[in-house]
């Protein structure tokens, strides 16, 4: 088979693997409670699982020890941002995971280096950490919620808006009228252009999510203006982390953090400019509407 002859198969199954993935996500963030806990504990352990597995941590066909205690801690950390604990609490628990590391360390040595230590602490900290942010998004309340659609409800969706949206206005910006490129040594294929692109668009479906919001009664006009910068906040932020995962592949050389979605890569392919979003969004809702 010719590359002309591969290149539309591959286009087509990575567009229905990218939609399954957006109408799986869209179900899990829409249950909310439990449902959204569970599925984004699964994401997190699988992106925690690839993070070992690039950084040389965990060997392939081999799980190691680190990776069975992050995956219950992982499992712990998640069901104290469900119960909505304080936040001294989740910190705490981060540090305990550092502290259960270095036991292993220090009562196994020299089975395990340093270096393996501090990639599983970062590990833990750069993809199940940060992406739990979007579960303490969705929990968001106001005193005046008293149904389903509460303001966290409404919040998570910016998540996926300005990183997803974002990553599709630059794709399309970039394959158009993309001339100068931002990284050409990280990532040949991003353009200035597209950059700018995938932030202008990205306040624009911030904008027209807002809108419709406010059309439907959901919130009041003074709120419409958060929205947009939302989007472009998001955005910026989640190029970065698109950025940082392609400079943390290119530094392990290897080509995708994983194969369980195909046509895309691995959960840190799909999801890392949703690792950087998240936290912002987060902030920034609790900063903006209070």
């Amino acid at each position: 088979m010719s590359q002309d002859e591969k290149k539309p198969n591959t286009m087509l199954v990575r567009t229905i693997s990218g939609a399954a993935i957006v109408v799986i996500m869209m179900a899990v963030i829409w249950a909310g409670g439990l449902v959204s806990m569970a599925g984004l504990v699964c994401i997190s352990c699988i992106a925690y699982t690839e993070l070992l597995s690039a950084t040389g941590v965990r060997k392939p066909g081999k799980t190691c020890v680190f990776e069975i205690v992050g995956m219950a801690v992982i499992a712990f950390y998640y069901t104290l941002v469900y119960l909505q604990v304080p936040m001294a609490y989740l910190m705490l628990s981060v540090v305990l995971y550092m502290t259960l590391l270095m036991m292993i360390f220090v009562f196994t040595f020299p089975k395990f280096n340093a270096k393996e230590v501090m990639y599983s602490y970062f590990s833990f900290v750069y993809g199940p950490v940060m992406i739990s942010f979007a579960l303490m998004t969705r929990l968001l309340t106001t005193p005046e919620d008293t149904t389903f659609f509460t303001l966290g409800f409404f919040a998570v969706w910016l998540i996926f808006i300005s990183a997803w949206g974002s990553d599709t206005c630059a794709y399309f910006v970039g394959v158009l009228f993309g001339k100068h490129r931002i990284t050409p040594r990280l990532s040949p294929k991003k353009s200035v252009e597209g950059c700018i692109g995938g932030v202008v668009g990205a306040g624009l479906f911030g904008l027209l999510y807002g809108f419709v919001l406010y059309k439907t009664g959901h919130i009041i006009e003074d709120m419409l203006w958060g929205f947009p910068l939302l989007g472009v906040c998001g955005s910026v932020i989640g190029q970065v982390g698109d950025l940082a995962a392609s400079a943390i592949k290119r530094d392990f050389q290897i080509k995708d953090y994983g194969k369980c979605i195909p046509g895309h890569g691995g959960i840190m392919d799909r999801f890392d400019s949703i690792i950087f979003t998240a936290p912002l969004i987060y902030l920034l809702t609790i900063t903006v509407f209070g």
